[in-house]
């Protein structure tokens, strides 16, 4: 066998083995011997890159390389289904469909009702070629990269199964339980705000321009709704046992029905046994099963007439507040905590419930003692969303929000339009400090891999570092203790130095200044070019720089004015790190672009989208997303989203190609 069949039957056991793992949950080997397995691929297709392909297994870890979402209009419209929230109208549907059949016997196919994101995939000859968002329900947004990172839905399918040749599967994107807790407990660490419930987190995670990201998310899908020309059965509950056959995931939560009561003793099961699923649910879909019937049944001008969506009421119980406690995030963000008598609620036992911020506590009037009602938002959430002032003791002290931080006792402020109280004390607060640390470690920054939160914790402890440039002054000795880890220790500091070599705009970026994302790092460091001149500059140019405003450029020039602040980017200076742009970037930088405004749309040969918004930067132009009657013109590639071209004809935009674009900032 050469390496080339050797690839190829790779990719089908690999496929396999993920469809085993993730969908069935019965796994043939273990982690070790697929890891192996995977290593052996990647290696291979590293040397034979004509072997390329989309829907390698490889490609399940995602890009780090930056895309824009093109609107792609769906084949079949995206509708959505008509909600009802009690059996009556269970009852009135159920009686339309007799009357709309002529009486004719019909079956309903009960299924569960996830919340999540609707997608849309594609498939041509057993691959998949196409996933796309529901959008506006005619169009959406193709999200085909970051879908293929989610390993519950298959790339490719088994050649051996009787598929059709072109088939459209519909289902929900979701955010299972445990990840959407292992991320929210890792923002929380992070001083990162945190996801309100799975749902949207899992609709935030697909829009990620970052496909690596979306990987390690930890994504999941349902598919519930088969389309084509050639389908195998007239019944959609048999249709999807089928595409179960083929590697999709299916709700389990299936049955079919004929009677108004297997309907309704089917809601009454779900109400409680939902709460032991491991993603979130809201409640329950009923559709005519058979595919002529929808068809005679047909639509209204929102939804079809074939199909119905019960909701759920949310759970409420009511327990006693015992504190509220006030943590401290990264950026200085207080976050109030409530704390209560542990009660259960949707299956889980519940013992603290995020209050947000002093607005919220003003509003529901909470005292200590006090009886609470609580919900969970998106089936996972606590929140207290009420109290029952007739069971409140009389010598109930209403919570106070601190005027000063837990963490370091200094006065706490609140910026003009935020609703979030800041510790300013960012260079001596303790909880900031190693929030700050972690950032700076992390991936999209100076990416030290080999460190991690508990090792910073454990660093900061022991006083081994008290800033982001101790870092930088570690060596094998101060970490290897008992001569047991020098291996992991000189893999550290080996991190540690490489990282001298992150170029500055991520350096800015991880300096950690109050609303300084990505982007607008990277906007400050192309705009100032090194840190000395971005350090000195005044509120007047930090304004100039766009997408800069006025709270940012502030808390830009408070970061700088802290001497704390300056001696530590003196000290980073000192050990080697990027304090400017590289000589390269800085030499092919021109304003042949300059004050034009452009927008890219398509897929391109020569550069990938983003090495396109950064030429525009580079010669003085400026990135838009939108088209509007300021854009000076459109580099488009092949397959441009529609729905811009006609919005440039309407506009009179200029529209030029590739090579027109090369040719200018070139000539």
């Amino acid at each position: 066998m050469n390496e080339q069949e050797r690839i190829t039957q790779l990719r089908s056991q690999l496929h396999d083995h993920n469809h085993r793992y993730y969908v069935l949950n019965s796994p043939t080997i273990g982690d070790e011997e697929f890891d192996m397995l995977m290593h052996e691929l990647q290696d291979l297709e590293q040397h034979h890159p004509e072997m390329y392909d989309a829907n390698s297994p490889t490609q399940r870890v995602g890009s780090d390389l930056n895309q824009e979402f093109q609107q792609v209009k769906h084949q079949y419209p995206m509708l959505s289904l008509a909600n009802t929230y009690n059996q009556q109208d269970v009852r009135e549907f159920y009686e339309r469909v007799r009357s709309g059949l002529q009486g004719a016997e019909f079956e309903i196919c009960c299924e569960m009702k996830y919340d999540g994101l609707s997608i849309s995939l594609i498939y041509e000859n057993g691959q998949l070629v196409r996933a796309v968002t529901r959008g506006d329900g005619v169009q959406g947004d193709d999200v085909t990269q970051n879908v293929r990172t989610i390993r519950t839905i298959p790339l490719v399918l088994d050649a051996e199964k009787n598929f059709p040749k072109h088939f459209e599967i519909r289902g929900e994107v979701l955010l299972p339980f445990s990840e959407f807790d292992r991320l929210n407990e890792q923002r929380m660490n992070e001083g990162e705000p945190l996801f309100a419930n799975p749902r949207n987190a899992a609709s935030g995670t697909l829009k990620q321009q970052n496909s690596r990201i979306v990987a390690e998310r930890g994504l999941d899908a349902y598919l519930y709704y088969l389309l084509g020309d050639e389908q195998p059965c007239d019944g959609h509950y048999e249709n999807l046992q089928q595409a179960a056959e083929w590697g999709f995931q299916i709700s389990q939560g299936m049955k079919k029905v004929k009677t108004l009561q297997e309907v309704y003793d089917f809601i009454d099961y779900w109400d409680e046994a939902r709460h032991h699923l491991p993603v979130a649910t809201d409640g329950i879909v009923l559709k005519v099963n058979s595919l002529r019937q929808q068809r005679a049944l047909g639509y209204t001008a929102k939804s079809p007439r074939w199909a119905i969506a019960y909701k759920f009421k949310a759970e409420r119980v009511s327990t006693r507040l015992e504190s509220v406690s006030f943590q401290v995030g990264r950026t200085g963000a207080i976050t109030p905590v409530a704390n209560m008598e542990p009660v259960l609620l949707a299956g889980t036992v519940v013992k603290r419930a995020s209050l947000y911020n002093e607005d919220a506590i003003r509003q529901l009037d909470l005292h200590i003692g006090d009886e609470v009602y609580v919900e969970k938002g998106g089936e996972i959430i606590p929140k207290i969303v009420g109290v029952n002032i007739d069971e409140r003791p009389i010598v109930a002290m209403p919570v106070q929000f601190p005027r000063r931080c837990p963490e370091c006792n200094t006065p706490l402020v609140r910026y003009e339009g935020e609703a979030v109280h800041y510790c300013p004390n960012d260079a001596g607060c303790p909880s900031q400090i190693k929030g700050r640390i972690e950032q700076f470690i992390s991936r999209k920054a100076m990416n030290i891999d080999s460190l991690g939160p508990e090792t910073v914790e454990a660093y900061f402890n022991h006083g081994l570092i008290h800033d982001i440039a101790d870092l930088y002054r570690i060596t094998v000795q101060d970490i290897n203790g008992d001569g047991s880890r020098t291996k992991s220790a000189t893999r550290i500091v080996q991190s540690i130095e490489a990282s001298k070599e992150v170029p500055f705009e991520r350096v800015v970026f991880a300096l950690g200044i109050r609303f300084i994302g990505e982007t607008s790092a990277k906007m400050l460091a192309r705009s100032f070019h090194d840190m000395d001149t971005l350090a000195s500059a005044t509120k007047e140019q930090l304004l100039e720089v766009d997408g800069i405003g006025d709270v940012m450029a502030q808390s830009i020039i408070d970061y700088f004015a802290n001497e704390t602040n300056r001696r530590i980017v003196q000290r980073l200076k000192d050990y080697g790190l990027q304090m400017s742009l590289a000589d390269d970037v800085l030499a092919s930088r021109t304003d042949r672009l300059a004050g034009q405004v452009i927008v890219i749309s398509g897929v391109f040969t020569h550069h990938s989208r983003d090495e396109y918004k950064q030429l525009i930067e580079m010669h003085g132009g400026k990135n838009s997303s939108s088209i509007s009657k300021n854009t000076s013109f459109i580099l488009a590639g092949e397959n441009m989203g529609p729905s811009k071209l006609e919005k440039a004809q309407k506009l009179g935009v200029r529209i030029i190609s590739e090579d027109e674009f090369l040719e200018m900032i070139n000539p």
